[in-house]
Formats: C-alpha cells, structure tokens, sequence
C-alpha cells in the first residue's frame, strides 16, 4: 500500500527486480473498471520482454484501495493527472516512468503528461483513451448501466473490487452519464506533451471512434503515433493481447527506453 491524495491505495510491482535505476518504470493507469488485478499478467509480460520494472496500482474506489467520495466530480480525471498520478510516483520512488494508461486510466495519463514540470515522464501509451465525450460513449456506458443494475454484472466486478464494487461501478457510470460530463474535455493538455507518445484503438471500440485518436494526435503532434487495431474492441491488451505487446515492445524500444 501507499498514500496519495490522503487514501491508502493497493500496488504491485511487477517485472524484474535487479534493474538499473536508471532505467525507466512503466506505470500502468487502469481503466474506469478496472484495478491491479484486472490488468492480469499483460504488466509482468511485458516488463520482463522489455527488461524493465512496472507499477501497478488501483486508484481510490477500486480493487482493495480506499473508497472514494461519491458522487466524483465532472473533472475527476483532471484531478487524478495533476494531482494523484504525481503523488503516487513520488510514493512510490519513481524518478523516470513510461505512462501505460487503459481507457479513463489513458486519458489520465495525457493530463499528467500534459501538467509535469518533472521531467520524469519519458513516453506515453494509451489504449482506448478519451479526450472528449462521444455520443457512442453514452450509448455504451447506458448499456453497462442496465448490465450491472439487472445483470450480472455487478457480481462479476465484486470478485475483483470487493466492498468497493459500488463505489468502483457508481464512481464511474454516474459521472460519465451526468449531463454535464457531456462537454468534458481534456485536448487544452495535448499541446503539452512533448514526449514520444503511441495511441492505440480497437478498431471496433464500443466507447469511443477514431475521432478520439485523431484529436490525441492532432493535439500532441510530431510526437504522436496512432495504431488502429483490428478486431478488437475496448481493451487491445487483453482482446488483441499479442499484437498489442508487440506494439509497445517495438515502440519503447525505437526510442531505446
């Protein structure tokens, strides 16, 4: 456990253990869904291949961290690039990071790429990140909605949250559903990111179009590259998991990282 933002929050270092410290650690940033758990053995694999460590760890409201103030706020992901991810790294004694970042925990990353005055942020990756609402992103996130609400869905989640499966689910589906997240936005931090930075997307993700991974692109510039995958959806490391490894592997090291 470590504290940050004034909670106790879960993490796992995975990868090698004898590495030189000044080698960058790739920190991973799960989705709106998601925890240290959820990520499986896709952080470990990829460490190991890269010869890198990796540091998980679930934000507050998921996984076994501390719960979270409901209802979160419209600008909840502002708060966790500018003021979380840091605190986390520090905590946790990292100087140098490579930021892997999963859906809400990619868009995450691009606020905390885009305000760090560190230094430390040495590339960014993301997977099906958002840097504005979409109407399919609605349509969807009603659909999980229904899903937890009569489904099963719900019981699903709880072997991964725990007590904390409300809070994980509500903290999530009630802000991205509130009317007023429907002009949230996050491309005025893009043009402050000037680290090399690869932006992924299943080519058939339910929560977001292309549109999402042009304006990323559009927004950082020279640095940026895309990759549209195909016959994925929603989570490339874990539908298209070796395509997707591959990627990442290829593109840490043409910056040899």
């Amino acid at each position: 456990m470590i504290i940050a933002d004034g909670r106790q929050l879960e993490c796992q270092w995975v990868g090698l253990v004898d590495v030189d410290d000044d080698k960058p650690v790739l920190v991973f940033l799960h989705e709106g869904l998601g925890c240290v758990a959820l990520w499986r053995d896709f952080p470990d694999v990829l460490c190991r291949e890269l010869g890198l460590r990796g540091f998980v760890y679930s934000r507050a409201g998921y996984g076994g961290s501390d719960a979270c103030d409901l209802p979160r706020p419209v600008s909840f992901m502002h708060h966790e690039g500018e003021n979380v991810v840091p605190q986390v790294l520090d905590a946790a004694g990292i100087n140098k990071a490579i930021v892997i970042g999963h859906s809400d925990g990619g868009s995450i990353g691009l606020v905390h790429a885009g305000t760090d005055k560190s230094g430390r942020i040495c590339a960014v990756v993301t997977m099906a990140a958002h840097v504005f609402n979409e109407d399919i992103s609605v349509k969807s996130i009603k659909v999980a909605k229904i899903a937890y609400d009569e489904g099963d869905l719900r019981q699903r989640l709880t072997k991964y949250h725990g007590e904390n499966v409300d809070c994980a689910f509500r903290g999530w589906n009630d802000v991205w559903l509130h009317r007023d997240f429907r002009q949230w936005n996050i491309e005025e931090f893009l043009p402050g990111i000037d680290v090399p930075t690869l932006v992924l997307q299943g080519a058939d993700d339910p929560y977001g179009t292309q549109k999402q991974v042009e304006a990323i692109v559009a927004g950082i510039g020279g640095q940026a590259q895309k990759h549209i995958i195909a016959d994925c959806g929603h989570s490339p490391h874990l539908e298209q998991r070796e395509e997707t490894r591959q990627l990442v592997v290829a593109f840490i090291r043409r910056y040899g990282l």
